[in-house]
């Protein structure tokens, strides 16, 4: 049963579920170190779904396809289905962000974030389940 609301500040909270059209969902990452990038999720692609972010505070850096763009607070990033992409946090300050997604993307990252085991078999099984995948 979907649940109509509306949502004040979302701070951390999600908007939406595998049972609508589409999903909010407030995120952050604390920042960190300088040095390589510390990837929020590794490089993928989803076959049926589109992905946007929303960035609130802070910078967030996205890779897709061939292209990096970087977004500041207030500007967006569209990634298309069908196109192999990663994100980050490149700064020592904190990044917060709304993700614009799919139910199907909402329920991938549900289930990663209940995987006990990590293993790069294990992730690519469940990609390939949400019809994604993961990239070398």
């Amino acid at each position: 049963m979907s649940l109509s609301f509306t949502a004040g500040a979302l701070a951390g909270k999600v908007i939406g579920s595998t049972e609508n059209s589409f999903v909010i969902a407030e995120w952050q990452d604390p920042g960190g170190p300088p040095g390589p990038a510390r990837l929020i999720a590794p490089l993928h692609v989803h076959f049926n779904d589109d992905e946007a972010w929303y960035v609130l505070e802070g910078t967030l850096r996205v890779r897709r396809g061939d292209e990096e763009v970087e977004a500041n607070a207030g500007a967006a990033v569209f990634v298309p289905r069908g196109i192999p992409h990663t994100y980050w946090n490149p700064d020592t300050k904190p990044l917060r962000y709304l993700l614009v997604m799919t139910p199907n993307i909402y329920s991938l990252i549900q289930e990663i974030h209940r995987m006990k085991e990590r293993s790069t078999p294990a992730l690519r099984e469940l990609f390939r389940k949400h019809h994604s995948e993961l990239v070398d």
